[in-house]
């Protein structure tokens, strides 16, 4: 008992001479980190400057995003945001570029890890009564059967005494639709005392997710959203090059990286945009 005391008041301690409120009215972004037990706000000074306009194939899961954003904002009913796909698909960037769009309305953006989530309580303590709005990000968000971590995480989410701040809203990212590992084992029910239930399993898989009520998912890109991604970054950079070359060095491209995704059309232009201009030196 005398090391948990310890601990706790390691932590108050910690935040009490940790300087958030001048982080936070310093920083756009933030990161939330634990050294040695101790939770500390440290500030992001160059976030990702990407917007929403550059990401194309994905208007459907915009719409929503922006939308939520939006009723948050204002004040409104809103959800917590979960948004699941393969990788590169332009999740991560999604949600970064809201920082960007709404900024100049408040917005901030707070980045956690999954294994700083737990201290979601203590940045509650520490936004609740502030002007600003608060993205909580996670990304890359995904929990093992066997870590009990996910017990722990639904409880923070959502299940404890003290209600959400009215200023933060969790936007988390996974390649998992339900945060956790599936099985085909885990749609079949179970025999209990000789009667038929549902998996538990797949219950306890499915709850994590629940928490999140707005859940947008992705899927793998085909090669003529592959090009139009393409096609609008070459755009947006005003590169000169004519579309059947952007075309088909974009599909050699991506042959060589095995991949249709919006992180290799991007990978393909700043390789093309650097050759362009080095050509002219």
């Amino acid at each position: 008992m005398g090391q948990i005391a310890e601990q706790l008041k390691r932590i108050a301690d910690a935040f009490s001479h940790e300087p958030a409120p001048d982080v936070l009215e310093n920083y756009l972004a933030c990161r939330f980190t634990v050294q040695h037990g101790i939770p500390r706000m440290r500030g992001i000074a160059a976030p990702d400057p990407i917007r929403l306009a550059e990401l194309r194939g994905i208007d459907r899961l915009i719409q929503k995003l922006c939308t939520n954003t939006e009723q948050f904002l204002q004040g409104l009913p809103c959800n917590n945001v979960l948004l699941y796909g393969p990788r590169g698909t332009g999740k991560s960037s999604a949600v970064k570029a809201l920082l960007n769009e709404y900024a100049s309305r408040g917005l901030r953006m707070i980045e956690m890890t999954r294994d700083t989530l737990v201290f979601l309580t203590d940045l509650s303590d520490i936004i609740r009564d502030r002007p600003e709005k608060y993205i909580v990000f996670c990304d890359d968000l995904s929990c093992d059967e066997d870590d009990g971590f996910y017990r722990r995480l639904k409880a923070v989410l959502e299940g404890g005494l003290e209600v959400k701040p009215q200023n933060m809203l969790i936007c988390a990212t996974s390649n998992r639709r339900h945060l956790m590992p599936e099985k085909v084992a885990d749609n079949f029910p179970v025999m209990e005392g000789g009667e038929l239930h549902p998996s538990d399993t797949l219950e306890e898989k499915m709850s994590l997710s629940d928490r999140f009520g707005l859940r947008i998912g992705l899927y793998t890109f085909d090669a003529d959203t592959y090009l139009a991604i393409v096609r609008n970054y070459a755009k947006l950079r005003a590169l000169s090059v004519s579309d059947d070359a952007l075309a088909a060095e974009a599909l050699r491209w991506s042959i060589s990286h095995g991949s249709y995704s919006g992180r290799t059309a991007r990978q393909f232009i700043d390789d093309l945009e650097g050759r362009l201009q080095l050509n002219r030196f």
